[in-house]
């Protein structure tokens, strides 16, 4: 078909009736068409359609076949439940840099040599992996359960400044909250006992970013005991070993470690005593570096 019997989108949009924003958000929904970097892009499924691009006055833009007919949202179910990044930011308000960003920091997803790619994690919350088919740069879907996520949703109220009130699961923790934290770091973090202090200590000596008491980005409630972003591991530091109910309550975090295939770093009181020679070394094994 040549290219005068091609039409941009605003064009069907006028020959079909609607407005030009109705027919955007239709195809956008039937996820034909995607929008990547403030450009409309074009999926495999619209390309087998017939849509293409074109290049005229103001640049590259999408064309459609004459007769092209915009399926019903009927006719394919399982796109409409798709969301990327960009339509996951418009849902919480947020650009879809820093939502990349947050599901990467949940370890959903990580960065590629371009674009982002699904993790696991990610593939078990409904993820899928999808390539721009002009320029190949890979990029996630989401099914749309993933904007009730409590994982998610906290993590989105934190990067927004969103306080929110301690919950009844918050108060069960019994160990965290039994034990005050009353050390500071040399970072300005409160932790509950010297040997997290010195670790804490350690790891900002090492210049390596770290969060303390950070909560798992799962459904269940649990916080680690650190957790570095790079490498995206867990740190857990056990002490009282001639505590039953301590004991008890290790064996769930580690089950739960080991249900989602976290990285996870364990230290016991002998390993802190000799931090520089263990942790580099455990580090190293998730690709993060110290000194």
């Amino acid at each position: 078909m040549s290219d005068e019997k091609r039409l941009s989108t605003t064009q069907l949009a006028k020959l079909r009736g609607v407005s030009q924003e109705q027919m955007f958000g239709q195809l956008t929904a039937l996820g034909l068409i995607e929008k990547q970097e403030d450009k409309w892009q074009l999926t495999d499924a619209a390309s087998a359609a017939g849509g293409v691009y074109l290049t005229g006055k103001y640049g590259q833009y999408v064309a459609w076949p004459e007769d092209f007919q915009v399926p019903t949202a009927t006719a394919k179910p399982e796109a409409a439940k798709l969301l990327t990044a960009t339509v996951l930011g418009q849902h919480f308000e947020l650009s879809a840099n820093k939502m990349n960003y947050i599901l990467s920091e949940l370890g959903w997803i990580k960065k590629g040599l371009k674009g982002w790619l699904v993790t696991e994690q990610g593939l078990a919350m409904g993820a899928e992996q999808g390539e721009d088919s002009r320029s190949g740069i890979p990029y996630v879907r989401w099914p749309e359960k993933i904007t009730r996520n409590r994982a998610l949703k906290d993590n989105v109220d934190n990067i927004k400044g969103v306080d929110k009130p301690k919950t009844d699961t918050d108060k069960m923790d019994s160990f965290r909250h039994k034990f005050e934290a009353t050390h500071r770091t040399t970072d300005g973090h409160f932790v509950r006992s010297k040997a997290e202090m010195l670790i804490d200590n350690w790891l900002y000596m090492a210049e390596i970013v770290h969060a303390y008491e950070r909560k798992l980005p799962i459904e269940e409630e649990m916080y680690c005991d650190f957790y570095i972003p790079t490498g995206k591991v867990y740190i857990e530091f056990w002490g009282y070993e001639n505590d039953a109910k301590y004991q008890a309550r290790k064996q769930e975090k580690l089950a739960i470690y080991q249900k989602y295939n976290f990285n996870l770093i364990e230290l016991t009181d002998k390993d802190v005593l000799n931090l520089d020679d263990i942790l580099p070394r455990l580090l190293l094994k998730f690709g993060v570096q110290a000194y």
